[in-house]
């Protein structure tokens, strides 16, 4: 399997998030990476490719115009407003009823960011940046006859939208990946299944609307887990887009069996749609031991969800979502790669 990897994550270091009324550091840290490198090096996964540099246009098809200018620019502009220059980070969200856009450089977070699990540094968008062309060249690899791609994605993606920020999520490299091989080199039907533990709320936002684009997603009763707000199952599109979202929201405690048997209804979802590709939005923060999620599956269950994603037989990228189980992320991203190597039904 081909991984894409570039050392250009680093550049965005967190130095804390805000959760539960607590400023602590932030679980989504670089060191997610090494655990990961490590791990995929020891089991010999195969070529390790830098990224391609892909420009702006096929962030432009995913993301609003106006939150890529704020994005780029955020940093040296609250910076130079006089904010703490450890991090931007918003004192007074835009929510509901408040629809004025502010361009003070202070304020204008809190228009773009629905929580305060995102901290963006000077490194921020220059990192989100490489993470959306890592994402964009597994797609490219695709096109061009590959059967199955790995990008290691830092900052992720999924709870990303159009025009916010949030859950460590700055660019929704899924959704950008998914797009792009929409359009090339001819319109072609994506699926994406998302097996975080958190719902990708930005995703579902981002093609509520389109029948070209299946969205699954199996995740966190967001009754009781974040992003609370969205991954409800009554949630199936809108317009044309109607009947291609599905969200299986699940019970704290899921094991094993349980999972594999959701999964099979998500993997039928799939697989009745048809699609030319397949976009896995790979979040690992569903394992028993993760320090933000309350599942209790174990690393023997990785290797078999890979094998039955790859039973489908579909040209598949699979972009790094969530994970903060340090210790064991390594070997549970290289147990779902090896599985969908080995393809095989169990």
């Amino acid at each position: 399997m081909l991984t894409v990897y570039t050392s250009v994550h680093t550049l965005h270091t967190a130095p804390h998030e805000f959760l539960d009324g607590r400023l602590i550091p932030p679980y989504e840290s670089p060191a997610r990476v090494d655990m990961i490198l490590a791990a995929i090096e020891r089991v010999g996964l195969g070529t390790m490719l830098p990224p391609r540099t892909f420009g702006i246009a096929p962030v432009r098809a995913v993301h609003a115009p106006d939150y890529l200018d704020y994005f780029e620019h955020a940093y040296a502009r609250w910076v130079a407003a006089g904010g703490d220059p450890s991090a931007v980070l918003p004192s007074t969200l835009a929510v509901r009823w408040m629809q004025r856009q502010s361009t003070h450089p202070l304020v204008a977070p809190g228009y773009y960011s629905y929580d305060l699990s995102a901290p963006i540094v000077a490194g921020t968008y220059q990192a989100a940046r490489a993470a959306a062309d890592t994402a964009l060249t597994g797609a490219a690899l695709l096109l061009e006859g590959h059967q199955q791609a790995y990008a290691l994605c830092r900052p992720p993606g999924h709870h990303a939208g159009t025009d916010l920020y949030g859950g460590y999520c700055y660019l929704n490299n899924a959704a950008i990946a998914a797009q792009f091989l929409c359009q090339a080199p001819a319109p072609r039907r994506v699926a994406i299944l998302d097996i975080d533990f958190h719902h990708g709320n930005g995703t579902q936002q981002i093609f509520y609307a389109r029948p070209d684009v299946l969205v699954v997603s199996i995740h966190a009763d967001p009754a009781r887990e974040y992003p609370f707000f969205a991954g409800y199952a009554d949630e199936q599109g809108a317009g044309a887009g109607t009947g291609f979202n599905l969200n299986i929201p699940l019970e704290a405690g899921v094991d094993d069996v349980r999972y594999l048997n959701v999964l099979e209804q998500a993997l039928t979802a799939v697989k009745a749609f048809a699609p030319h590709y397949l976009v896995v939005s790979a979040g690992f923060d569903t394992f028993g031991g993760d320090p933000i999620g309350d599942f209790a599956l174990t690393s023997a269950i990785y290797p078999q969800i890979g094998r039955r994603i790859a039973a489908l037989g579909l040209p598949t990228l699979v972009v790094q979502e969530g994970g903060y189980a340090i210790d064991a992320l390594g070997e549970n991203v290289a147990g779902l790669l090896v599985g969908l190597i080995n393809g095989i039904v169990v």
